[in-house]
């Protein structure tokens, strides 16, 4: 009687592990002492936060002067990476949300990770308004909402940076709830295994005295179901405010209907590229090849094949409305200025990364060697980076008056605080991999014994 193998679908867990060995190949790594190559990589991460934290306090002490903005670009790295970031944080939500609520199982391995991811990068990227103000300790205040003692005084809600707040927050504060509860049946197993006073006490009160129950699962599933209902929409909604900084305006480049779902799909493309970044190392170096398997890349690099596509014909479409639009503006924007103006060089670079190089994915032998996935996903956040770049600064630097047009020359301050926001984020991610289990064990069990039982079944029936 031979094994049963399905020949329409590959397994999600590999090597057919027992629920036993599952729960020690994520949870045991949490157990022991930190390894030589994730403290290096700690250390790394570390030294490049300070660097972020010497540039913060020299251009907050200093003012935005330090930075290379002129009369005519009042936006450049600080904006550009503050939109970079709020599109890396996408990808979380839409793993854990979306995928979920149309039931694609193969999100189970990744979906901790990509909501960890979430949170990091919205951090970072609310670094970014903030010190744009300059003082933000002026600034920032008039943003909380505290009861209102000022009279007839109000916020300016025309204010980019006013919509930004509520973008930010509203995600982060629903992204941060999404994954905490996903996070609890996995805190009481690490709690369940505590050999420790402390790590028993802290993660007890993590956990909320969970015990499995079925009332406990119950609630969860209920609750996680309702989190991934308020979740979808903001997907497409806090890129899509993020968008309007722009669309609103009336500088060509900008005032655009097409800039919400060109975002949007922009945001999917870097979010995914970033997953793919950290899955590739985190599989290797946690020896977690079994949980995220070469079928959970291939998936992600077709979402990345797909959503690159739509940006593609973004581009495309910018040009075509500059040239049927009629507008000598947005006709000189586009084809005088982006493409073969002083900055082409930015442009050029954004096509080649954003809409040629992952043609590659077409190949099955491409999207399923990790390594080439791995160059392919820093290749595809360089091209998302410099997208940015290219609306914001190229939009600017060339204005209505000829006698304005001025060219943007990023300072060190600005180079050390963009390099250093990426500390940051490897600071934080590396001390969730160690704090707190990097898959989901309960979802990851499921979808094994799923396929123990398809197994099972076909042997059953096999000759």
């Amino acid at each position: 009687m031979s094994s049963y193998t399905s020949q329409l679908r590959e397994p999600l867990v590999t090597g057919n592990p027992a629920l036993a060995q599952i729960t020690e190949d994520i949870v045991g790594p949490l157990e022991r002492p930190p390894t030589k190559l994730w403290l290096a990589g700690f250390g790394l991460a570390a030294a490049v936060l300070g660097m972020w934290l010497v540039a913060v306090s020299y251009e907050i002490y200093n003012g935005i002067g330090t930075w290379g903005l002129n009369k005519t670009i009042g936006w450049g790295f600080d904006i550009t990476n503050f939109v970079f970031w709020v599109g890396i944080g996408h990808a979380g939500t839409l793993i854990s949300a979306i995928l979920f609520l149309f039931r694609q199982k193969w999100r189970t391995s990744i979906n901790r990770s990509a909501e960890a991811m979430t949170l990091f990068a919205v951090i970072c990227a609310a670094t970014f308004p903030l010190i744009h103000m300059g003082r933000p300790w002026f600034g920032a205040v008039w943003f909380v909402p505290y009861p209102n003692l000022r009279g007839p005084l109000w916020v300016n809600f025309r204010s980019p940076l006013l919509w930004d707040m509520f973008a930010i927050s509203t995600y982060f504060t629903i992204s941060a709830v999404f994954w905490f509860i996903g996070l609890v049946p996995d805190l009481a197993t690490v709690r369940d295994r505590a050999t420790t006073r402390i790590r028993k006490t802290i993660y007890g009160a993590l956990s909320f005295g969970w015990n499995g129950s079925n009332k406990n699962w119950s609630n969860y599933e209920t609750a996680y179901m309702l989190l991934a209902g308020l979740s979808a929409p903001l997907v497409l909604s806090v890129h899509t405010i993020v968008s309007m900084d722009f669309a609103t305006s009336v500088i060509p480049g900008w005032h655009t209907t097409i800039f919400p779902p060109y975002f949007v799909a922009g945001a999917i493309f870097s979010g995914f590229a970033m997953v793919l970044t950290l899955l590739v190392i985190a599989r290797k170096v946690m020896k977690l090849e079994h949980m995220i398997t070469i079928h959970h890349l291939e998936n992600m690099c077709k979402v990345i094949v797909a959503t690159g596509m739509m940006v593609g014909l973004a581009y495309s479409t910018e040009f075509l409305i500059g040239w049927y639009s009629g507008s000598n503006y947005e006709g000189y924007t586009f084809f005088s200025n982006r493409a073969t103006g002083p900055m082409a060089w930015s442009y050029w670079i954004m096509v080649s990364c954003n809409v040629i190089s992952p043609q590659v994915f077409w190949f099955k032998k491409m999207r399923t060697t990790p390594w080439i996935i791995f160059v392919m996903s820093i290749v595809v956040n360089i091209g998302m980076w410099f997208e940015r770049f290219v609306i914001i600064v190229t939009s600017l630097h060339r204005d209505y008056l000829p006698s304005s047009w001025a060219m943007y020359s990023p300072t060190w301050v600005e180079y050390t605080t963009f390099i250093g926001s990426f500390g940051l984020f490897f600071v934080a991610f590396l001390l969730f991999v160690r704090v707190a289990p990097v898959v989901a064990i309960g979802e990851v069990k499921a979808v094994a014994r799923w396929a123990q039982k398809e197994a099972l079944h076909g042997s059953a029936h096999g000759h």
